[in-house]
Order: structure tokens, then sequence, then C-alpha cells
């Protein structure tokens, strides 16, 4: 009987039983390089494809690349092109898309838990495994603590009407909106157009609310506009609400929409990936790597050479006529920088400040490819107020355009200078940047470690502490999971 429950080695396993442990999808590549330095038996080919792979975790790794949807929706060509840049490497390429992924979505870090950060106007929103902190100003009930409550000093937890596992939250100047694990969606904060997707505008939304319109379409992701919200599907379709003075919720008319709608064009192109909403405009990412912009044509933010506005989803050619396959896209407040399937970066928009990276204040009419970003592998891009911030493979961040009261994390530049082109920021070089995001004039960053950092503007205690009313350099923020509704104020502010 004791035999039947006897300890045995991972070693004494079959070779296909392990390949099956490996390509399961639950170890990240970094997981997968650990087991291949540190076991032998993860380090040999084992007779399973020896000439083509060296190791179990090579093939695993080529295994997880094929099956991850932005891979395998990718051209022969493509695939070709970023298997190369990455070296002919699986592990490495896997990688790539694991982070690429994460980029608008949690992060893993390496103790296990699982973390966003987004940031609005003077607040800033943090998702810890299963629960929402938010720090700040709470300009009309956006950090969603209550009526009562004008700022937060400390992340501070939010309460939601019943026990929820969040994945994904998204904060604009007055509204925030979170999607959970079942896919239903809060929102809360300045409902006065629509944008939390509630009839009722009489007074903002001080606690997160469930959307009732969208009860029985499970979401996957949120993207909260100026006074709009757009919402994508586990099935890819897209639903907008709130005001839409410029066509920014693509149903081809200038009316705003009390509940939610769908984007009936987005039917006939295939499903959407992600979304990114800007001010008054919004980009979608369709599967096959198609970008489609629409909403104000301010700044030339839509990529299509005008400053027209557009009230259905239309793509943008330049991708499409150099079969460009776009990945992700960020929404700043005057222009807009893609990633693409090479890990290559392109920006448009308005290039006051050097917001565009290209080492001048030039308006760029359509994408433009940041030169001097070539030889990276970028794995996120971040636009917000006249600068941006990329990540490349390694967890180095490069930022450029306007400091902005320090939020660009320079810290051997005056509050107001301009950073022309992609600069590295020493000042975080020595921690490896899994996630950053940056708000008005502040920016949070979350470490593989799991820490978290702040540069920037602080006078509405936006970075989680009230030590500085400045920080002209990342200092780290430390987040109390017991902290309750102490570390909230009332009254006027």
């Amino acid at each position: 009987m004791g035999d039947r429950f006897r300890s045995i080695s991972i070693e004494d396993l079959p070779s296909h039983l392990i390949l099956e442990i490996l390509s399961c999808g639950r170890l990240s590549s970094v997981d997968l390089v650990f087991l291949e330095l540190t076991c032998r038996t993860f380090g040999g080919s084992h007779g399973l494809h020896p000439s083509k792979f060296r190791s179990l975790v090579e093939l695993a790794a080529f295994q997880l690349c094929s099956s991850h949807l932005i891979y395998s929706s990718m051209s022969a060509k493509l695939k070709k092109e970023i298997f190369d840049r990455c070296g002919g490497n699986w592990k490495r390429l896997l990688r790539f898309l694991q982070s690429v992924e994460q980029s608008s979505n949690m992060v893993e870090t390496s103790s296990g838990n699982q973390m966003q950060v987004t940031t609005g106007k003077y607040h800033t929103l943090l998702l810890h495994d299963s629960s929402v902190y938010s720090c700040g100003s709470s300009l009309s009930g956006v950090l969603g603590h209550g009526a009562e409550t004008t700022q937060c000093v400390a992340f501070t937890p939010i309460s939601f009407p019943y026990a929820t596992h969040v994945l994904q939250v998204s904060a604009s100047h007055y509204h925030a909106a979170f999607v959970t694990r079942s896919g239903e969606v809060f929102t809360c904060g300045d409902n006065s157009s629509y944008c939390c997707g509630h009839r009722d505008t009489a007074r903002p939304i001080f606690r997160p609310r469930l959307v009732e319109a969208l009860k029985e379409v499970p979401c996957k992701q949120v993207a909260a506009g100026l006074n709009f919200t757009v919402f994508l599907t586990r099935d890819g379709h897209v639903y907008t609400c709130g005001s839409n003075t410029c066509g920014q919720l693509g149903h081809g008319d200038a009316l705003e929409r009390w509940t939610p709608k769908m984007i009936e064009q987005f039917e006939a192109v295939g499903p959407v990936v992600q979304i990114a909403a800007g001010p008054s405009y919004v980009f979608a990412v369709v599967e096959n790597g198609a970008l489609y912009s629409f909403g104000s044509g301010s700044n030339f933010c839509l990529g299509h050479g005008e400053q027209h506005k557009e009230s259905n989803p239309r793509q943008i050619q330049y991708f499409r006529r150099r079969d460009i396959h776009v990945v992700h896209v960020s929404a700043g407040d005057e222009h807009a920088v893609a990633l693409d399937s090479n890990g290559l970066v392109y920006t448009w928009g308005k290039g006051y400040c050097g917001a565009l990276g290209h080492g001048d204040e030039i308006d760029k009419t359509t994408p433009e490819l940041v030169e001097s970003l070539k030889g990276h592998l970028i794995v996120q891009v971040c636009a917000r107020k006249r600068k941006t911030f990329v990540l490349e493979e390694h967890g180095c961040v490069y930022g450029f355009g306007w400091m902005g009261f320090g939020s660009l994390g320079f810290t051997d530049r005056e509050p107001s200078d301009k950073v022309m082109r992609p600069t590295i920021l020493d000042s975080l070089r020595t921690h490896h940047i899994s996630q950053i995001n940056t708000g008005l004039y502040h920016t949070v960053a979350i470490t593989s470690k799991g820490q978290l950092f702040g540069f920037g503007d602080n006078e509405r205690a936006q970075l989680g502490h009230d030590m500085l009313r400045a920080c002209l350099e990342p200092t780290e923020i430390f987040v109390q999971q017991t902290v309750d509704e102490t570390g909230c104020s009332s009254g006027m502010e």
C-alpha cells in the first residue's frame, strides 16, 4: 500500500510529462530560465527535437510562444523578424510577449504578488492582488471612499458593495473604472456626462457601483477618457458611454450615451485586444495588429494626417501600408505612442517639449519611428501630459518630453526642463521596472520585486505620502495593507 504513495524525484518523470508541466502556462520566462540553470533535467533535450531545441525548457518556451495570442496572430514574416531580434532565443521572445501583455494589465512580481498602477489628474490607484487602493485628491469622488472624503494622504483600500477580485483599473481626471475576475465592471466619480454608465447624474458616485448594463457582458479591460469610458469585452467587442461631442464613442454620431453601447463596426474587422483612451479620442488594437482611432483629431492624435474628428473607427494607414503589427498603444493628452511586434516605438501628435522623442518640437501628423530606440527591445509605452516613457526588456526606463514638476524623473534636470530624446532614467537604473504609469504631473513605477517608486508633484498626496510637496527623484512608496479610512481626510480642500 505504501508503494503507491512513495516519493519520486522529478528526474524519474517521463520527458513528455515534464514538458507538459513546463508548458502549462503558469510559468514565466524567468521561471523557465531558473529551472534550466538549476536542474540538469530541464537543461537537457532528452531526445525531444534535439536538433532544434537544446533543452526541454527551450522547447517549452517555443510552445508557450506559439500559443500566445500576440505571436499566434502574427504573419510568418513578422514571427521570423521578432525571433531574430531576440537572438534566436525562445525564452527571450517569451519574456517580450509576456511583458507586453502585462503592460496594460497586472504584472506579477518575484514574490508572487500581482500589481497594477494607474494615475489620474491628482490621484493614483493601485491594484495589489485582489484589493484596490487609492490616494490623492478625491475630485468628484474619484477615489471611491465616500462623499465625506476629499483627500487620502496614504494608499487606502477601496470598499466594494460585496467581496470581489479586481483584475484591472483605469482612472481619468474625475472618474475611475474597475474590472473584476468575473468580468463585472464597477465605476465611481463624476457621472454628469454618463461616463460611469449609470443614468443617475444628479450627484457623483462616491463609491464603486456595478454597471448594470454590462452585467451579462463579461469585460476584461476598461479605459477612462476625460468624460467618457470605453469597455473591452472578453469576446473582443467594444462598448462606450458618456460624452460624445467629438465622436469619441465611435457610433457615427455625436449623441451621448447614458449606458454602454457596442461599436458595431468592429464586428467586421475582428476582435479587439487592447483599448486606450485620451481626453476625447480612442485607440483600439485589433487581433491582427491593425490600429483604429476615433474621436477628436486635435493635435493630429488620431494619426491620419488630419485634425478632423472621426465619429467611426478608422484604421491608421501608416501601419497597414508598412505591414506593421501594433501590439500596444498609449493615448496621451496631446500625443500618442505605439509599440509594434518587433519592440519598436512610434510617436505622433504634438511635439511640444520633445514629447515625441525625435530631438525636436515638430508636430507629427502621422506615426513616425523613434530612431534612437531601434537598438532596444521595448515592452511598454506610456504617454500623458507632454511626456513619454518607454520600458525596455531588461527593466530600464527611458523618458522624454517635459519635466513637469519633476514627473519625468531626471534628477539632474530642472523641474521645467525639456528632454528632447529618449534618455535612460539613471535614478531607477538599480531597479528592474515592470510597469510605469504617469499622470498629469506625477509618475509611479512598479519594480519586479513589487516595490513602488513615485516622483513629481505631490501637492495633493497623489504619491501616497505627505512628506514632500514634490519628489524630484524617485521615492519609495510604502503601502500598509491594513490601513483604514484614517488615511483619508474630510471637509473642504
